[in-house]
């Protein structure tokens, strides 16, 4: 199949498959008129490629699955570098979490602050205290 006709398929553009091309992910194979061909083989390679980018991996972390697949495993994550770009990405995904939490902790303190803040601001809201402890008379 030609380009145009991939990219239909795979449900991306031709620019996108120019590009994975250059980085040497998908193969570049040419007819005898220069068109550039591809099989379902590919049509796979692109399958795993545009997952792997939904779930957030850069190219460079999808070449191990590609080669895989390439190598003619079934799966492109049943390589032994597959396995490991997976345990990379959970241990980054992980400390995202952590960050993300904790964030989300001082977010949840600052919004506390600010809401009783505004409350003794608003008409109706709680009657100032004294700094000695009382209610003010």
């Amino acid at each position: 199949m030609r380009i145009g006709e991939l990219a239909e398929r795979a449900g991306t553009t031709t620019r996108a498959l120019r590009y994975y091309e250059s980085r040497g992910l998908l193969p570049a194979r040419r007819d005898a008129h220069g068109h550039r061909t591809y099989d379902e083989r590919d049509l796979r390679l692109l399958a795993q490629i545009r997952t792997l980018r939904d779930f957030g991996f850069e190219l460079e972390e999808i070449r191990p699955f590609v080669e895989c697949l390439r190598a003619g495993h079934p799966e492109g994550d049943s390589c032994p570098a597959s396995l490991q770009v997976y345990r990379r990405k959970l241990q980054e995904l992980d400390a995202l979490i952590g960050q993300l939490s904790a964030v989300r902790a001082q977010v949840g303190v600052q919004l506390a602050r600010a809401e009783l803040a505004a409350e003794s601001q608003v008409p109706g809201g709680p009657e100032p205290v004294c700094e000695l402890g009382g209610r003010e008379l």
